[in-house]
């Protein structure tokens, strides 16, 4: 009997090792050509396949004959036909907690970040500039109000690092139960909207999907305080680019933190690079050194579950494929 085969879409790391190499009854290939067509082309000769970034299309998937599983070496799936995988009975698997807490501290990260104004003093002090403390003094997070929209994987694991802040939270998610947020120590919010202009932070912690796609917009930033910051560690355009743009440059809001963009990489002529208060990262937010290879670890054990019949379906999104 042949060796399953696994198309790995980005670098095989030590974490995919780590799992991969007790098994002589799996090949592990990379594949470093991430396009459309020529994914399709080679597809229908691997029994699952590893994800980074890149699209798995309806046209992927109907060139897929051999394929039961598709593993995302992470959480987001927005980039994946999911529709198209239960057609054809093909579990998507996500890496569950693996990189929760690292993207919760990124959002804590942006928060003192921008409320300290690290980057700002960090450049005028360089520049022999002391007075810069006084001209533009920083801010405490205790005593803040923060609205975590999203209480999943990293809203859960966030909330307790800003209650450790001494920060008032609030949380918006319609789809846990709402006693779960009592019970965590913050405030439920049903009409967040509502309750966004008291806040002095928003995080956005939630998946993108049509629900969500571009639900802090224009009217959202417009009904924030002028000292207050938006930060974003889930999907670009969660955060609608434009209206950010113009709320920044227009004082509107006092800054913001953001790790995803809607077009990535994000190219040097981003209009929100030429803004001053706003802080960005590379979508790194899940990205270090422990979270890769826990990342790694769990994408590649989601598949060898698979081939053994024993697949975890906490990390199964089109769960009705088990039935």
């Amino acid at each position: 009997m042949g060796k399953k085969r696994i198309m790995v879409q980005m670098p095989i790391s030590a974490g995919i090792q780590s799992v991969l190499a007790g098994r002589d009854d799996v090949e592990a290939v990379r594949y470093t050509e991430l396009s459309e067509d020529n994914i399709m082309q080679h597809v229908g000769e691997y029994d699952a396949a590893i994800m980074g970034v890149a699209p798995f299309t309806e046209r992927i998937a109907a060139m897929a004959d051999k394929m039961q599983i598709v593993s995302r070496h992470g959480v987001g799936y927005d980039a994946i036909d999911i529709p198209a995988l239960t057609k054809r009975g093909i579990p998507l698997t996500v890496v569950g907690i693996a990189n929760s807490v690292t993207v919760a501290e990124h959002a804590l990260f942006f928060m003192l970040a921008l409320a300290k104004r690290a980057v700002q003093y960090d450049r005028e002090v360089r520049k022999g500039n002391w007075n810069i403390r006084f001209d533009a003094p920083a801010y405490d997070l205790a005593g803040k109000k923060v609205m975590i929209l999203g209480y999943g994987r990293i809203g859960r694991r966030l909330v307790p690092m800003v209650k450790a802040m001494g920060m008032d939270v609030h949380v918006h998610d319609p789809y846990v139960i709402q006693d779960a947020l009592v019970t965590a120590g913050v405030t439920p919010v049903e009409d967040w909207r509502a309750t966004l202009p008291e806040m002095d932070f928003l995080s956005v912690n939630c998946p993108k999907n049509e629900e969500t796609n571009g639900m802090v917009g224009a009217a959202e930033l417009a009904s924030m305080k002028p000292t207050a910051y938006v930060v974003n560690t889930a999907r670009g355009n969660i955060v609608d680019e434009k209206a950010l743009y113009t709320a920044l440059k227009n004082n509107v809001i006092a800054g913001a933190g953001i790790d995803p963009f809607v077009v990535e990489p994000a190219t040097p002529d981003e209009p929100l690079f030429q803004l001053d208060n706003i802080l960005v990262s590379p979508h790194s937010a899940g990205v270090t050194e422990e979270s890769m290879f826990r990342m790694g670890a769990v994408a590649a054990q989601n598949v060898l579950d698979c081939f053994d019949g024993k697949l975890n379906p906490d990390n199964v999104i089109n769960k009705e494929v088990l039935k």
